[in-house]
């Protein structure tokens, strides 16, 4: 192994430990109190060291929401390769929701960073056209997997709330947890709250989408 390829490793090493890092106090501390000091802290590096590897704190969560981006679209494209009967894709898809806050937590709080204000003031355009248009393939893929369940015209708007009623829940139990209150929605919860969703969504299609 070359000097330049034993570097190019060593530093992927490192970022993947800070991402690491980050992961695990977001879930902790929430995004204000995720600094760069502390980040640097847990990874056992000076901050100055981890500005080496990183800009800034959004860049660290930015990369983050691109592997959650590349992750949730992994586990959209499984679901429409496996070719199945449009309800049991439906409640295949609530599964794979259900999946991504089970293996990667960080990532249902990662996909609210942007609705913060001042999100993207750091964001270069490329970066931000860059998230848009793989955000935008995702719900692409959502709406794909709703043909057939939804009528014509109504698989995108279908899909929006599909994805925010996934964000919103997480959002709310996290919200009681913090005020000491009991953590719910609980998963039985959510899959509750699905089932109500599933039914209106198989009376639209029994009237034929009227």
């Amino acid at each position: 192994m070359g000097i330049q390829e034993r570097r190019e490793r060593e530093r992927g090493a490192r970022r993947a430990a800070v991402l690491d890092a980050a992961r695990t106090l977001v879930l902790e501390r929430g995004f204000n109190a995720t600094t760069t000091k502390v980040i640097a802290e847990k990874c056992e590096l000076s901050e100055a060291a981890l500005f080496f590897y990183f800009q800034n704190k959004d860049e660290i969560f930015l990369s983050l929401l691109f592997e959650g981006i590349d992750f949730t679209a992994g586990l959209l494209d499984k679901l429409l390769e496996a070719k199945l009967q449009p309800i049991v894709r439906l409640r295949k898809l609530w599964d794979t929701f259900s999946l991504i806050n089970a293996e990667h937590p960080e990532y249902v709080h990662v996909f609210g960073y942007l609705s913060r204000p001042q999100a993207t003031a750091n964001i270069s355009p490329d970066v931000r056209a860059d998230i848009a248009h793989k955000s935008g393939d995702n719900f692409r893929r959502l709406a794909r997997l709703l043909e057939g369940i939804v009528p014509p015209g109504r698989t995108r708007v279908a899909a929006d709330l599909l994805w925010s009623t996934f964000i919103g829940l997480n959002s709310l139990n996290d919200t009681r947890r913090n005020l000491g209150a009991p953590a719910h929605p609980t998963k039985g919860d959510q899959k509750a709250a699905f089932e109500l969703l599933l039914r209106g969504v198989a009376a639209d299609i029994e009237d034929g989408g009227r």
